[in-house]
């Protein structure tokens, strides 16, 4: 696996370790007849310890985008498996759902040309297809959405354009922008811009439609979102600069009166930072569904999230 594509691409990884098969827990990895996009869409679904014994239950479940680069089985074809098995364990974080759908390179929304409507898809018909093929808990508290890099664009995004849909929303090392550089929107600098991001904001690339879908964009015109849990954070040396978009985001909510919780740690835009901090976000959603069993942090490690939480 790569770590980055190109200049601006926005890559996740997650720490790669040998794939182990749990008797407790299982991965299914299969597709859903899309209409809107006209083929099939691939998608890697963890599911519980306890699913297959107990089939009365029903489960919340989060949404986990992937970034550009990646595909459905970042997380069975990873460490991130293995880590999840053992946080299920430990009780870091309680029994729910984790779905990842593959999203190419086409940053969650609908392109500019209208030829990849992937915002329609995920919408209209991959939510409904996934929550009714399995034993979910298919409302607002028990729905999240969380994310790394251009998945974590596509969260936020998400989170703030259909909170009647998420109650809880993360990301990791978003691809957040405030404001593009005029330089790289002219010229070569343009086209090679638009190849990075795969074409999905117009080739060449269109400043305009940027903007228009941009989180900071939305979240200006949007009413507040009442009971919409966010957690996001960001390393202090990420390779594309998104800890200033992140803290630029983060300034933006406190303007807006948004509750929020943000942290800015050392690390930059790799596999390593992801691995360090996803189980705090894991544990973020499994306190937003309201299971209980799992304990966020110590006292020590909730001192020194107050201590990050302006992101200063």
């Amino acid at each position: 696996m790569s770590r980055y594509l190109g200049p601006v691409a926005l890559g996740l990884a997650i720490v790669l370790l040998p794939a182990t098969v749990f008797a407790a827990g299982r991965a299914e990895c299969r597709t859903v007849q899309s209409a809107i996009l006209a083929r099939k869409v691939p998608y890697c679904i963890l599911l519980p310890p306890s699913y297959d014994a107990d089939t009365t239950r029903r489960y919340p479940i989060l949404y986990f985008l992937h970034g550009l680069g990646e595909n459905e089985q970042v997380l069975t074809n990873s460490g991130g498996w293995n880590l999840i098995q053992d946080w299920w364990d430990q009780k870091t974080i309680d029994e729910f759902l984790i779905v990842t759908p593959a999203a190419g390179r086409s940053f969650y929304i609908n392109s500019r040309d209208g030829q990849v409507r992937y915002e329609d898809f995920f919408i209209r018909e991959f939510l409904p297809f996934i929550e009714s093929h399995y034993r979910i808990r298919a409302d607002r508290t028990h729905r999240g959405i969380s994310g790394v890099s251009m998945g974590g664009y596509g969260s936020l995004r998400f989170a703030f354009l259909y909170p009647r849909f998420f109650g809880s929303v993360s990301a990791h090392s978003a691809a957040l922008v405030a404001k593009l550089p005029r330089a790289q929107l002219e010229g070569p600098a343009g086209q090679q811009l638009a190849m990075a991001l795969g074409g999905a904001f117009g080739t060449p690339f269109d400043p305009a439609f940027w903007d228009r879908e941009n989180p900071f964009t939305i979240v200006r015109n949007s009413p507040r979102p009442a009971g919409l849990r966010i957690y996001f954070d960001c390393g202090t040396e990420d390779d594309f600069g998104f800890n200033a978009g992140a803290l630029a985001f983060h300034d933006l909510l406190v303007s807006r009166g948004i509750p929020h919780e943000f942290h800015l740690y050392p690390g930059g835009h790799n596999e390593d930072y992801v691995a360090q901090h996803l189980s705090a976000s894991l544990a973020f959603h499994s306190h937003a569904f309201g299971l209980s069993s799992a304990s966020r942090n110590s006292s020590a490690e909730r001192a020194q999230e107050r201590a990050h939480i302006s992101g200063r």
